[in-house]
């Protein structure tokens, strides 16, 4: 475990009681003494009375991490080693950046490493006084933790962006593909986009991508004319597109798969249909080096607001010498939600749950956010287009939810 904070240790005073009676008591004693005659020789030793016991104060040191009645404990959990440690250590440093940041000293954060197994850096967490828990990180990590979490009534904070973990006391803060295909098919269709294709990875994420394209181009009220997967395997994407170029001509194809994956289809893609435009999902928020890929020049894609997190991203490199994960963000607006309803919650008491519940909404570095009923944080997402190595935005995210 890492500590986040650092908080003074309490220490109780303790009175000590006088002893001056017992000592008058003696001295009569020793007069009483003198009047007699003794033999010859040295005098004996006179009668002392033995010192009270040192009592030393209470330093409230105890097993486990110090006890801090003035604040609310926060657990941490994320994998502080193995494979996933960057960006578990880069959610652990924008915990502590936000508390500096807001100045809160309600909260004391500490960290668990889920590395080390996820459920029993859950139960370590409980036993240590936690009230919230913020994480974990994977999916799988979350269905391990959620038992336990709901047995001790804290609720959990979970940087997934798998639906499927949410709901009873456990609310998901990542970016699910689903929201950015809603947001990015709408305005491909407000652009005149009709007839779409798809090509989805054979795996969850594609699977739920697929279902997710489909509602929203009937919401949209446009025409999916083909819908290919494809294996992660060499030559999968190529084989999908192959298949998919029969149904063609197409205005706008959805790959939902990463920003370099999109590109080594797009060309292909323009063999068929030369004026098709290419969609992506949110997965390209998080490649550094979208906007460098000349495939992928005119694309659209749908995600969370990076002007704030710009500026954050200045002051993480300044404290930590290194640039943040960019799901980072998630670790640090999860801090400014708990650091807002940290104001009403009193030092000691339950984490007022249903304060996640508000129906006006967050603001965080991501923009805003605010949680349905199952759970999933429900966000405020903007569409950029790349243009010649940068990418624009091309329709901006609302600021706030309406009523």
């Amino acid at each position: 475990m890492a500590e986040a904070a650092t908080v003074p240790q309490r220490a109780n005073e303790i009175a000590r009681r006088s002893v001056a009676r017992g000592f008058v008591a003696v001295a009569a004693l020793l007069v009483s003494a003198c009047s007699t005659v003794v033999p010859r020789g040295p005098a004996p030793p006179r009668p002392t009375q033995a010192p009270p016991p040192v009592q030393r104060p209470d330093t409230g040191v105890q097993a486990g991490i110090p006890r801090d009645a003035a604040r609310n404990r926060v657990a941490l959990l994320v994998p502080l080693s193995g494979s996933n440690a960057g960006v578990g250590k880069s959610l652990a440093n924008a915990t502590q950046l936000a508390l500096l940041d807001t100045r809160n000293e309600q909260v004391r954060i500490t960290n668990y490493d889920t590395a080390l197994g996820a459920a029993a850096a859950a139960q370590r967490a409980v036993a240590d006084g936690a009230q919230l828990i913020l994480g974990p990180l994977l999916s799988e990590d979350v269905r391990a933790v959620t038992p336990i979490a709901r047995r001790a009534g804290v609720p959990v904070l979970a940087f997934s962006n798998d639906t499927s973990v949410a709901g009873n006391g456990v609310y998901l803060m990542g970016y699910t593909p689903s929201q950015s295909i809603e947001r990015v098919v709408a305005y491909a269709r407000s652009r005149g986009v009709t007839n779409f294709g798809g090509l989805v990875p054979n795996a969850l994420y594609g699977t739920r991508a697929s279902t997710s394209f489909l509602r929203a181009v009937e919401s949209a009220g446009g025409r999916v004319v083909a819908l290919q997967t494809y294996d992660r395997t060499p030559g999968g994407i190529g084989a999908a597109v192959t298949r998919m170029t029969k149904d063609a001509p197409f205005d706008g194809v959805l790959i939902a798969d990463s920003g370099a994956t999109a590109a080594t289809a797009v060309p292909l893609l323009r063999r068929a249909s030369p004026n098709t435009r290419i969609i992506g999902t949110e997965l390209w928020n998080t490649d550094n080096g979208i906007a460098a890929r000349p495939a992928l020049n005119g694309a659209w894609y749908a995600s969370v607001s990076n002007t704030l997190y710009r500026q954050y991203a200045a002051k993480y490199r300044a404290r930590f010498g290194a640039a943040p994960y960019r799901l980072s963000s998630l670790g640090y607006d999860a801090v400014l939600l708990t650091a807002r309803i940290a104001r009403d919650w009193r030092a000691g008491a339950p984490f007022p749950e249903a304060r996640l519940r508000s129906g006006e909404g967050y603001a965080g570095i991501d923009g805003a956010f605010r949680f349905g009923r199952d759970g999933v944080a429900e966000r405020a997402l903007e569409v950029q287009e790349i243009r010649g190595g940068t990418s624009a935005v091309v329709s901006p995210a609302p600021a706030s939810f309406g009523r």
